[in-house]
């Protein structure tokens, strides 16, 4: 009675053996579209995130202050206020300028029925009503305002 290894000298063909290695391409172009399949979510799910913590900018300058600062800074130095309102028109103008053209009515910045004293008056109002608010909000509510001034 032989007793069988499994072990063949070279050159015998085993049916198993070729039927495995004849399945194994067939596995790899199985796995292969999933692979690929996984790579491309894992990259989308990257890129998303990439794009959620770009969305959220990161404020700079007179505008990363609070209101209260503001309110502070020209009490003490009125020429200040020049500073904070250049600030603030260069800040609108970037929210205009980020916007597809034809996505909404572009406000003009400096309506006559709204000039930049108006303007310097209404961020000083808001922020002594919302002294704990940063300025760029102050702005992004300025911006709102202008935004309506255009539409009477």
């Amino acid at each position: 009675m032989a007793i069988s290894l499994g072990l063949h000298p070279i050159g015998t063909e085993d049916p198993a053996h070729l039927t495995m290695c004849s399945a194994l391409p067939s596995v790899c172009r199985l796995c292969f579209p999933w692979t690929v399949g996984i790579l491309f979510l894992t990259a989308v799910s990257s890129w998303s995130a990439v794009q959620a913590q770009s969305s959220q900018a990161k404020i700079v300058g007179l505008g990363a202050t609070t209101c209260q600062r503001f309110s502070t800074d020209i009490r003490s130095n009125p020429i200040l206020r020049r500073d904070y309102l250049a600030w603030a028109q260069g800040f609108m103008s970037g929210i205009l300028s980020s916007r597809p053209s034809g996505a909404d009515e572009q406000p003009d910045l400096n309506p006559v029925t709204f000039d930049l004293v108006n303007q310097l008056h209404f961020l000083e109002d808001h922020c002594a009503q919302n002294s704990a608010i940063n300025f760029s909000d102050a702005v992004a509510a300025l911006y709102k305002r202008l935004r309506k001034e255009g539409k009477t």
